[in-house]
């Protein structure tokens, strides 16, 4: 079952870029005591992900955190190279969060992964944005089609702030 409003997210351990090198962040440290929009792409630089979702939120990141918003972060059943070379080559880099969930375990925790093994992708997540305030969802937006970034886009979140 997907999570849903007023739902707390699950303990999962996300991977991130640091000066240092790959570290664990955990949704605690990423979420506790924050108002986050945590925006969700079935995978770094796919077309959609790439030319639309991303660059919505990354247009839209100062309207956003205007509203009382902390932080914006994506996610992605990614590693953590490939989320830190999509959030250079985008130009979100320090603007967004880049959470890698390699292995899909928050999709799947949150009840949001989809089987992309019939285009070779293997686990990955659906397409959603939420708001996230101190670990608890209160807003969601979960995409009907992967290939789909409106209901999920940063300019319909921006109208439910």
């Amino acid at each position: 079952m997907a999570i849903a409003v007023g739902d707390r997210l699950p303990s999962v351990t996300f991977r991130v870029m640091t000066p240092d090198g790959p570290a664990a962040r955990t949704t605690d440290d990423i979420f506790k005591g924050r108002k986050v929009v945590l925006f969700a792409v079935p995978g770094a630089f796919t077309p959609t992900c790439h030319k639309n979702h991303l660059p919505g939120f990354l247009a839209k990141a100062d309207e956003i955190k205007a509203r009382g918003i902390d932080a914006i972060a994506v996610t992605a059943a990614n590693d953590v190279f490939v989320m830190d070379a999509w959030s250079k080559s985008s130009g979100a880099e320090g603007v967004i969060e880049f959470l890698a969930d390699g292995n899909g375990d928050f999709a799947k925790t949150v009840g949001l992964a989809f089987d992309g093994s019939g285009f070779g992708l293997g686990t990955r997540s659906q397409r959603y944005s939420m708001v996230v305030e101190d670990g608890v969802v209160t807003q969601l937006n979960v995409e009907d089609a992967p290939g789909k970034a409106d209901v999920s886009g940063a300019a319909h979140l921006l109208a439910q702030l």
